[in-house]
């Protein structure tokens, strides 16, 4: 595009939406639909992503992307105990705070220590916490272990050197 062009397509793209939002139209507009929010299925999928993740990167002794792993399994754990604190009469955001977020601590402590061991450990009683949830749950047919291998195949979890 020329830039004249270009100015004026970015100029109506911020204007439009503005323009609705006073007209009443638009997805923040009154009676407008509510927007999509995830399920507990969704954000326990990406939990155990992060988990899976968190122990390649432990594993690999890549500190850093452990940290950053933790972190957003920490903050997924947030999500379940703010958006799900009941789910088919269970107590969910309840049973996840009591059981799996008290081990995180232990994996911060591990990862900042740069210790493998502790680490192993700590992520073992996290995956137990996990196993404990689903049961209490009533979902004992998900059971999470240790990861095997990765499905990452475009990601290296190796430390940068």
């Amino acid at each position: 595009m020329k830039p004249p062009l270009t100015l004026a397509v970015l100029a109506l793209a911020f204007i439009m939406p503005a323009r609705a939002a006073e007209e009443g139209h638009g997805p923040h507009a009154p009676g407008a639909k509510e927007t999509y929010a995830s399920g507990l299925g969704e954000i326990m999928s990406l939990q155990q992503m992060r988990h899976l993740k968190l122990w390649l990167a432990g594993a690999a002794k890549n500190w850093p992307l452990a940290d950053y792993e933790l972190d957003e399994l920490k903050e997924g754990f947030d999500d379940v105990v703010k958006f799900f604190p009941t789910k088919d009469d269970l107590p969910i955001g309840q049973m996840a705070g009591a059981t799996a977020v008290p081990v995180l601590p232990d994996l911060k402590a591990a990862i900042d220590a740069r210790d493998s061991k502790k680490f192993a450990a700590a992520f073992d009683k996290l995956t137990a916490a996990c196993n404990t949830c689903h049961q209490s749950a009533k979902h004992e047919f998900i059971v999470i272990q240790r990861p095997t291998s990765s499905p990452y195949s475009n990601q290296s979890f190796a430390p940068k050197k």
